[in-house]
């Protein structure tokens, strides 16, 4: 089963655009859950321009699924998670000024940096996943940094899905059956939406959970949240 983990960055990014406290990002996430939900996505970053740090802290008082933190791993962003303890940390490499993540980790080039760093995070029972692009030799190194999961990018797969489905995904079922081979559970996120959800998730094996906001936020505007949320799980079925 592929559970549909909700990124309520765009809640917040609402809120902070008229200050004060609506929508409310605690509550919103409680809905989630509420509406099927599987888990709560937070990618908080140094300007704080979407989820605060005091958010997590906030969140993790309630999120009762999983909750997975996403963010380049700065001492800060380290901080928070080690207080915090989600069940999942993803490491994605943005750059502070980076609209939205654009780039999967070069495993190869930051080996040590990885491998301390997820040797941290699983010392003390946080699960580990990093943001890779489908890229065969990513998912070779990332097996050799000690990551329990990967995620891929699946931007590139978004762009391409409406001219060519199969070659659009080729890369990533490439990917995926490298991820089996080293026992790397297998994530997905970044652009994914009611088009092209499923066809990755029939297409790809045992893919484990997708992370998804700006879509789903979008549509929510048209459908309701709770609504939204069901359409996207019934293409995880």
């Amino acid at each position: 089963m592929t559970k549909l983990s909700v990124n309520i960055n765009k809640i917040a990014t609402l809120r902070n655009a008229r200050g004060g406290d609506r929508p409310n990002v605690v509550q919103t996430a409680k809905d989630c859950e509420r509406f099927g939900a599987q888990g709560i996505t937070v990618h908080p970053r140094p300007d704080e321009r979407h989820i605060r740090y005091q958010d997590v802290y906030d969140l993790k008082q309630v999120v009762t699924t999983e909750f997975n933190i996403e963010g380049n791993p700065t001492p800060d962003f380290l901080k928070m998670v080690k207080e915090v303890r989600p069940e999942q940390a993803t490491l994605v490499p943005d750059a502070p000024d980076a609209i939205t993540s654009n780039a999967g980790w070069d495993t190869l080039k930051y080996k040590d940096f990885l491998t301390d760093v997820i040797g941290e995070l699983k010392e003390i029972g946080i699960r580990t996943s990093i943001f890779v692009d489908p890229e065969v030799a990513m998912v070779e190194g990332a097996a050799a940094v000690g990551t329990d999961r990967i995620e891929l990018y699946t931007e590139d797969y978004a762009r391409h899905y409406h001219a060519n489905r199969e070659q659009a995904i080729a890369p990533y079922l490439a990917a995926a059956r490298k991820a089996q081979e080293f026992n790397l559970g297998l994530n997905a996120g970044h652009d994914l939406d009611l088009d092209n959800l499923k066809y990755l998730h029939d297409t790809l094996p045992n893919l484990m959970e997708v992370s998804i906001g700006h879509a789903l936020i979008c549509d929510a505007l048209y459908y309701g949240l709770e609504n939204t949320i069901q359409l996207y799980l019934r293409q995880l079925k």
